[in-house]
C-alpha cells in the first residue's frame, strides 16, 4: 500500500474516533426534559467521564418519573400487595422502585391512611433517607410524600418530627429550585396541618442554629404556625416566650429571617391587644388605673431589653392598616420561597 493511501486511512480512522467520542459526550450531558407533570431523568450523578451512562457499548435507558400532584393522585389497584413490600421497596438500591414506593405512600395517604398509619414508625425513618439522596428525582419525592403524611395523619407526625426537620429546612434552602419548592411546600404543610402548640417547641431550638439558613427557615415556619394559636393559643403558649423569639431574630443575619421576626412582632401585637381589649371587657369596662401600665409599649419593655424593645416597637409603631383583620394573613397563603 502508498504511503499516500496509509495517510488518507490514518485521517479516516481518527475523523470516525472523534465523531464516536462527541455522540458520546453528548449522551452523557443531556438534561432532564419536564412536560407538565412527568419528568425524564438520565442518570443525574453519573461522573463527567460518563461510565455510568454506557453499559457494553449500549446507551443506558432513560427512565420515567412522574411528579403527580396530589389532587391528582389515584388509589391503588392493589393495596394488600403495596403494603406488603412497602417497607422493602423504600428501601431498594433502585431508584427508580424507590420513587414508586414514595408514590404509593402518598397514595395510600390519602386513600388508606388507616392500615398505612400501622407502618409509619419504620416508614419515616426511610422517607428522611430518600429526602438526603442526592439523586434529585428521590429527593423531590420524597419531599412531596411529606407534605401528603402531614396533611393526613396532622398532629400524628409529631413525634416523628424530629427526624425531619433539620433535611425539611436544608433542603428549603438550596439552589435546585425544583426541589427548594418541594421542600416549601412540605413545610406550609406541616405549619397547616400539625398543631402550632405541639410543633413551636420542636421548631423553636433551630433558631440557635448554626447555619443561617436553618435559622431563616425555621424563622419563617414559626411566624406562620404562631397567627393559628388565636389569642388564647398564644396567652397559653407565652406571649413572653413569642415576643423573644421576634426580638431576637429581627437581628439575625439574613433578609428573611428579619422580615418573618417582623411579621411575628405585627401578629402578636394585634393578638395582645386583642388580649387587652377582651380583658377590658370581662371587667365591665373598669379601666386601670393606670392605662399605660397595660399597653404594648409597656409590655415590651417589661419582657425584653431595653434595645430589643426598641427594635420591637420600631416595627410595630409604623400604621397597619390591614392590622385590625390579621396581621400577617396575606402570608399564611404559603411559606415564602427563598430559593
Amino acid at each position: 500500500m502508498s504511503a499516500s493511501a496509509l495517510k488518507d486511512l490514518n485521517i479516516s480512522q481518527s475523523v470516525d474516533l472523534e465523531k464516536g467520542k462527541d455522540n458520546s459526550v453528548k449522551s452523557c450531558i443531556s438534561r432532564p426534559k419536564v412536560n407538565g407533570n412527568k419528568c425524564v431523568n438520565k442518570e443525574e450523578n453519573a461522573p463527567p467521564s460518563c461510565h455510568d451512562a454506557v453499559t457494553n457499548g449500549t446507551e443506558a435507558a432513560t427512565a420515567d418519573v412522574e411528579y403527580i400532584d396530589s389532587e391528582n393522585l389515584i388509589d391503588l389497584p392493589d393495596v394488600d400487595t403495596s403494603l406488603s413490600t412497602l417497607v422493602e421497596r423504600l428501601d431498594s438500591k433502585d431508584w427508580i422502585m424507590t420513587c414508586e414506593a414514595l408514590n404509593n405512600v402518598r397514595q395510600l395517604a390519602k386513600y388508606h391512611k388507616e392500615r398505612l398509619q400501622e407502618l409509619l414508625e419504620p416508614l419515616v425513618p426511610l422517607v428522611v433517607k430518600s429526602v438526603k439522596n442526592p439523586r434529585s428525582a428521590v429527593c423531590k419525592t420524597a419531599l412531596m410524600t411529606c407534605a401528603d403524611i402531614f396533611k393526613a395523619y396532622g398532629d400524628l407526625m409529631v413525634d416523628s418530627i424530629d427526624q425531619l426537620l433539620v433535611q425539611l429546612f436544608l433542603k428549603a434552602s438550596q439552589d435546585k429550585r425544583f426541589v427548594c419548592e418541594a421542600a416549601e411546600a412540605a413545610l406550609m404543610s406541616m405549619t397547616s396541618w400539625i398543631s402550632p402548640s405541639v410543633l413551636l417547641p420542636r421548631m423553636q431550638p433551630y433558631l440557635k442554629n448554626r447555619n443561617p439558613r436553618i435559622r431563616a427557615k425555621a424563622s419563617v415556619c414559626i411566624s406562620k404556625s404562631v397567627p393559628r394559636l388565636d389569642v388564647e393559643g398564644a396567652k397559653d403558649y407565652g406571649m413572653d416566650k413569642l415576643i423573644q423569639i421576634a426580638a431576637t431574630q429581627l437581628s439575625d443575619q439574613l433578609p428573611e429571617s428579619r422580615e418573618a421576626a417582623r411579621n411575628l412582632a405585627l401578629e402578636l401585637q394585634v393578638f395582645y391587644e386583642k388580649s387587652q381589649a377582651s380583658t377590658s371587657s370581662v371587667n365591665d369596662g373598669t379601666l386601670s388605673d393606670s392605662p399605660d401600665a397595660d399597653s404594648w409599649e409597656a409590655f415590651c419593655q417589661s419582657k425584653l431589653s431595653a434595645l430589643s424593645a426598641q427594635a420591637i416597637l420600631r416595627v410595630t409603631s409604623t400604621p397597619k392598616e390591614g392590622a385590625t383583620v390579621g396581621v400577617t394573613s396575606a402570608p399564611k397563603e404559603g411559606v415564602a420561597v427563598g430559593c
